[in-house]
């Protein structure tokens, strides 16, 4: 049976027809939340935080229940709902092939689905950091969500505004309209080791404040499509709706976020992966700053070395990331690092593995200078690399800095809408104004051509559109079918 990487699905997503199996608010809070005290909060508006529980002895083992009565009612629920956008998905029946709706079609009162879009309803997790309300959570869990309602420990529900997402780094930020609020203590994840003790707390399956319990299987994890997060891997019970909760170390201070699990049936078989919090909160910080955030770029894709790979290069050991390619143009290329080049350090902080320089990368600011320290030819040299700016998943290929309009937003298929659709490459159309509209590009479009060429990034759109042409052609797929769309630009 395949093994899958699961991500979304530990949002706890549920189509709208669904009906739950079990509803947490049936559930009577545990005796310990009931007779809680709550701990002094800070004054509105400071960033404060709970009071570290005491150090742990070396040897002894973690108090869990402190750490639950001292941190539980700072860790919430969240509850979303919206539309997702299924134009382009062939995994699922029309309504025009559902009986329900077959049947009932004509009756009066009955409202039938928008095409293309489907209701849903989602469950995750989260925890307070700042006493006037922001909660980190993760941002496949408030996808495409339209409302999202945070429910607390002492079942306070508050509706929660989408301060901003990552979804390079997975990190969503809410911000509740509410004060004095409970919070969490955070800790530093350089200083967890493999074998140390964590715990979890989340609402798997909607069960609120489930504590599960673990140890750091392995740390500076690099997984597939991930390219700024050096996942913490525990082998503590994560289920759908655990993503967004926090990881505990056995001293009470959170060190990760929960985000995915790895498995074969869905549920969790022993492998969870964890945002390390350093990289969250480095996220939180420039979201609530200015609303977005900036990725420095490397513009190199690397892997691990294996032991033949390292004795093939004359290194010792296999540690260090290899470049397998370098992007154009990127900031890689100008300071003339190649592919078979070996990262063994950065600004004198040792790289032993690919995760190790994703998770630096995950922090550094664009245009900042680090020194790489690099094996090439059997010997180190050291490599001065101004990084770049990664551009945004979501961006609008429209007029700006006078190009010639196009008038769509776009952005990359995800690996299971390519999947599903039967791509390797694609950007889809998610809305329409302009030039586009007039020709026909509809939302739920995907653009696999520009111009007879292969379109895989939206950087290509707008290197098109800077030489400001009379017209281009689109070639889209629609309902599994491609067709060309000839385009008359508007001139900016």
């Amino acid at each position: 049976m395949k093994t899958t990487l699961i991500a979304s699905a530990c949002a706890g997503v549920l189509a709208a027809a669904t009906v739950a199996a079990a509803s947490a608010d049936a559930l009577s809070l545990p005796s310990w939340l009931q007779g809680g005290k709550p701990a002094a909060a800070a004054p509105a508006g400071q960033q404060a935080q709970q009071p570290p529980l005491a150090p742990l002895a070396p040897g002894s083992v973690p108090n869990y229940r402190a750490i639950v009565q001292a941190y539980g009612p700072a860790v919430v629920g969240v509850t979303v709902s919206g539309l997702h956008d299924a134009s382009n998905r062939d995994d699922e029946p029309s309504l025009d092939e559902d009986p329900f709706f077959r049947f009932f079609r004509g009756v009066p009162g009955l409202r039938m689905p928008p095409r293309g879009a489907i209701p849903f309803r989602g469950q995750g997790s989260g925890f307070i950091v700042s006493a006037d309300g922001l909660v980190l959570t993760n941002a496949h869990v408030v996808r495409d969500a339209r409302q999202v309602t945070v429910k607390l420990a002492d079942r306070r529900e508050f509706s929660a505004k989408v301060l901003g997402s990552d979804p390079a780094t997975d990190i969503a930020v809410l911000k509740l309209d509410a004060k004095n609020l409970p919070t969490v203590h955070l800790g530093d994840p350089k200083a967890v080791q493999v074998g140390d003790w964590v715990l979890a707390i989340g609402a798997p399956y909607g069960f609120e404040q489930t504590a599960t319990q673990g140890i750091v299987s392995a740390k500076g994890r690099s997984l597939p499509g991930d390219s700024y997060v050096p996942f913490i891997q525990t082998d503590a019970a994560v289920n759908p709706g655990n993503s967004g909760g926090p990881l505990f170390d056995a001293a009470g201070n959170v060190v990760g976020i929960n985000a995915q699990i790895y498995s074969q049936s869905g549920g969790f078989q022993g492998l969870a992966f964890a945002i390390p919090v350093d990289v969250a909160l480095h996220v939180k910080d420039q979201i609530v700053a200015k609303g977005r955030v900036d990725h420095a770029r490397l513009g190199v894709a690397l892997q691990d070395l294996s032991a033949p790979l390292a004795e093939s290069f004359g290194l010792q050991s296999p540690d260090g990331a290899l470049v397998s390619s370098v992007s154009p143009g990127g900031s890689a290329e100008r300071a003339q690092i190649r592919p078979g080049d070996v990262i063994t350090a950065i600004d004198g902080e040792t790289v032993r593995s690919a995760g190790d320089l994703s998770g630096r990368m995950g922090l550094a600011k664009p245009g900042e200078q680090v020194t790489l320290s690099v094996w090439r030819d059997k010997s180190r040299r050291d490599v001065k690399v101004t990084l770049g700016r990664m551009q945004p998943d979501k961006a609008q290929a429209a007029a700006g800095d006078g190009d010639a309009s196009l008038g769509i937003a776009v952005r990359p298929l995800q690996r299971d809408e390519m999947r599903a659709a039967g791509l390797d490459h694609g950007l889809l159309v998610e809305q329409v104004s302009g030039s586009a509209e007039l020709a026909g590009i509809e939302p739920g479009d995907v653009v696999v051509g520009l111009n007879g060429k292969p379109v895989r990034s939206v950087e290509q759109i707008r290197d098109v559109l800077k030489a400001r042409p009379r017209h281009v052609a689109l070639l889209v797929v629609r309902n599994g079918q491609q067709i060309f769309v000839p385009i008359e630009l508007s001139q900016g």
